[in-house]
């Protein structure tokens, strides 16, 4: 089995962390360096972390998120969102692949209009969309990149997003994603892994 498979399924899903365990600014630094590779739309990298490690900001994330004790036990709550306003920033992004000479003038604002088109056109419901879309990509190369140097995730949905925003004090274009919450796993609470559908009940081929 190479590397990469045993990191996709040794993954899992963790309901409870050893406390008091510190995870390494360098092991966050390799991480989102490799993340920042990470898939988005037009490469607009939509995506962006609040990682809160202080007790007492991690405390009001908890409650933010109903009490739940993963988060009072894990190493770090991270919040993942997502920009709804990032088209915006599109030509600062692409002036620099102009500058390279990857793209001439004319491509340059062929690439901008089109972006702006798009983002504008279709509105704020294709801007929230997209915000949530790109988020989620990155949020899930950021779990398997965090396995990879054998930390722990968990994935969360379960928060209330104003009063994270208010923590937190987000901008308003962002729009929070995902919660993961992150450190080593307590296997006092392992479980067997749930019932996975077979490959035939979540794949139509169309030759």
């Amino acid at each position: 089995m190479n590397e990469f498979l045993k990191v996709v399924r040794e993954r899992r899903s963790a309901d409870k962390f050893i406390e008091n365990v510190e995870i390494p600014k360098e092991d966050f630094n390799e991480i989102f360096r490799d993340l920042s590779l990470a898939p988005s739309a037009f490469n607009l990298q939509h995506a962006k972390y609040y990682v809160v490690e202080n007790k007492e900001l991690k405390d009001k994330v908890y409650e933010a998120a109903y009490n739940q004790y993963k988060i009072k036990t894990a190493s770090a709550a991270i919040i993942v969102t997502g920009n709804k306003k990032a088209y915006l920033s599109a030509d600062k992004i692409y002036e620099g692949s102009m500058m390279l000479g990857m793209l001439d003038k004319t491509q340059y604002h062929m690439i901008i209009d089109t972006i702006n088109s798009l983002y504008e056109g279709w509105g704020e419901t294709f801007q929230y969309d997209e915000a949530i879309r790109n988020a989620s990509l990155s949020a899930m190369l950021f779990m398997l990149l965090a396995k990879d140097k054998e930390w722990d995730t968990c994935p969360m949905i379960y928060f209330d997003k104003d009063k994270i925003k208010e923590i937190l004090d987000l901008p308003e274009n962002e729009e929070p994603a995902i919660m993961i919450t992150m450190g080593k796993v307590d296997n006092s609470s392992s479980k067997i892994r749930g019932y996975r559908k077979p490959v035939d009940e979540f794949v139509r081929f169309y030759k």
